[in-house]
Parts: C-alpha cells; structure tokens; sequence
C-alpha cells in the first residue's frame, strides 16, 4: 500500500464532529498530497469560518500519526460551492428531499412532548434533565425547544448564544452534554427580541424545525411544548403521529386541573398520554427535618387519576420530584442538576426505566402488513 493509499484509508475514520460522518463520504477530502515525508491534506468546509475547523484538524493529525512516513502534516482548508453543498444535503438526508425524519414510517427515535396545562410548573427543568438523564445512560437524545414565545431550554443547557452550522436551508443542531439542542432562540438576531407570530405561521415554524434540522440517528427526541392548548400542540400530533406526550403538574388542585387540559387536547389527536410527573413536590426541611408542601399535595395522583379515566387505561404517575432549589440554579447556570445531584439523577432514571421500554400492547404501533 502506498503512502497516499494509507492515508486515504486513515481518513475514512475521521469522522464531521457535527454531521457524524467520515469526511471523504461527506466529499470533504479535496486533495491528497505526499512528498518528502510531508503530508499535505486539502479539506473543504461546508461554511466559511466553521467553528469546526480546529477540532477536524486535530482528528486529522491523530489519524494520520501512525503513518510512519510521514514527519509534517499540513492542512488547507477551503470551502465547498454551492453545488457540493448540495451533495452534503443528499447525503445527510439519505437521497430524500426535505423531510420530517421522525414522522417517517422507517423511523426509530422515540417522540415525547413534554406538556402542561399553565406556565410555570417546571416543564422546561423537567425536559432538560431527564434529556441529560437520558444522554448519561448512553442514548442518543434531543430537544426541540419548542415553546416558540417562552423558549428557554438554550439557558438552561448552557448554551447562550450559541447558533447551529447552516448549510443552505439545513443547520445542524447545538450539541452540549451529549444532547442536541434546537430552539427558535438560536435564530433571532437578538435574544432579548420577542417572537410576535400569530397562529398560522406557529405550525410552519414547527415544521422547520423539524424537518431543516440534521438530527443525525437519536434514539429519543423531547419537545418542550409551550403551556396550553394551542397550535403548537395540536401541531405536533399533526405533524408526528407517533408522538407521545408525558405532562408535567405541580401539586397543587388547580394546577392539575389545568393540566389534565393538556392531556385531553393529546388524546383528542391520538396521542398517547404515557405519564405525568409532578413536579415541586412536597421536601424535607434541611433544618427541621418536616415536610414542607409549598403547593400543597395530591396533583399529580389527581391528574393521573383523571386521564387514565379519560383514555380508559392506566396513565400512571411516574414521579414526583421534590421542591429544590438547586434544580433552579443549576438551570440558571447552564448546569443540569442531574450531573452532580446523585438523588435528582436516581429520580430521572427511574422515569426513563418507566418510560423507554413501550407497555405490552399493539395499540399505535406500526404493523408492517398489506392487504
């Protein structure tokens, strides 16, 4: 095998950190040059400045390492045009057109919007924990933020200001924690500007973000639903029939009055309501050692109660998380409290062991058979 030969073959390995693929399938490589026991590597990025050009350089310098040939290595980059741009698009959408991955037939990513019935209950620190939960655990996760008008999962996950790599009309999500991260936040120019959209532009807003994003292969993909009934809801179960919905209470009666509205509006447009966890639950006094039920008791076993009347099945209540306020600040730090809170995390896993295996049943799953 020449020099040339084996480096071509130690480049397969190197793998786009953000599109997941080996740069030559990516038509990455652009030349491959070697003389004097100098390499000479010429790259194509697919946009100028990608904030990806140091770590692909320092991939490229490990593979290559165990070619004893070679003394330097260098590596020039350039750019990609607009038709080789084109190319990457097929590529990472497998030959399809634009497309919404996870309401395919084919599609393996497990769907759940995370709902509540009113703002405020914590369903954006329940999204990001159990997504963070999920990633420690080894799965491939995601988030959709997509609370258009209160979107806060950014801040949470730790990664203001940041904006996905575009290519064209396709960005390739935010990663951090081993989670990619989607919200309408990353595209305004300023994040302090309000998004003033009316309801129909609410559901195509979606769908771009949906179907413009590369999620690459995840196992599980998160919503944070804005609270309430409206578009982006219903939206969801129109958009992904095989989304399901887990909704998120405080235990205070009215709240979960209110909430159980969210699972109605899901089982109203097929979608299965699989849990409800309460969240702010009554603590223990550090000092005192009493309970202390800031908002009272009794919401999530109400709702629980009240949906598995509704849909005629067990909707159980799959945890009740406890008033902390280390959950808020390690939110507002960027810092999800599963990461260093060891009890937060035992009580993530244990919904995430009630809620990734499906129950025994065949109701919504696909049949591949033909009449």
């Amino acid at each position: 095998m020449s020099t040339i030969e084996a480096i071509n073959k130690a480049l397969n390995n190197v793998i786009d950190p953000e599109l997941h693929k080996p740069l030559p399938e990516l038509g990455m490589v652009e030349s491959v040059d070697f003389k004097d026991g100098k390499a000479v590597i010429g790259i194509l990025l697919t946009i100028v400045g990608c904030p990806m050009k140091d770590r692909l350089k320092n991939d490229i310098d490990k593979a290559l390492v165990e070619i004893s040939e070679i003394k330097t290595t260098e590596v020039i980059f350039g750019v990609m045009s607009e038709e080789q741009r084109n190319n990457v698009k097929k590529i990472i959408r497998g030959g399809r057109e634009k497309f919404i991955p996870f309401a395919q037939p084919d599609s393996l990513t497990r769907v759940l919007g995370i709902a509540s019935g009113k703002g405020g209950v914590g369903k954006s620190s329940v999204t990001v924990n159990l997504a963070v939960a999920a990633a420690l655990q080894g799965l491939k996760v995601g988030i959709l933020d997509a609370d258009v008008y209160g979107h806060s999962i950014p801040r949470l996950m730790g990664m203001l200001d940041k904006r996905p790599t575009a290519i064209d009309q396709t960005f390739v999500p935010v990663e951090n924690y081993g989670v990619k991260v989607v919200s309408m936040e990353m595209f305004k120019p300023e994040r302090s500007d309000p998004v003033a959209y009316r309801g129909p532009l609410l559901h195509r807003v979606l769908e771009q973000l949906l179907s413009d994003a590369y999620w690459g292969d995840i196992d599980l993909l998160l919503l944070d639903l804005p609270p309430g009934t409206g578009d982006i809801a219903i939206s969801l179960g129109q958009l992904i029939p095989g989304s399901e919905i887990i909704v998120v209470t405080t235990p205070q009666i009215a709240a979960a009055e209110v909430a159980e509205r969210a699972g109605r509006i899901a089982h109203q447009i097929k979608q299965p309501v699989i849990g409800v966890i309460e969240n702010m639950s009554e603590t223990i006094s550090e000092t005192t050692g009493e309970k202390i039920s800031i908002f009272g008791s009794g919401g999530g076993e109400e709702t629980a109660r009240r949906l598995s009347e509704l849909v005629g099945a067990d909707v159980p209540l799959l945890a009740k998380i406890p008033f902390n306020t280390n959950i808020r600040e390690g939110g507002d730090a960027g810092n999800p409290l599963v990461l260093t809170d060891s009890k937060t995390k035992q009580i993530f896993d244990s919904i995430l062991d009630k809620i990734i295996i499906r129950p025994k049943s065949l109701v919504g799953v696909r049949l591949n058979i033909n009449t």
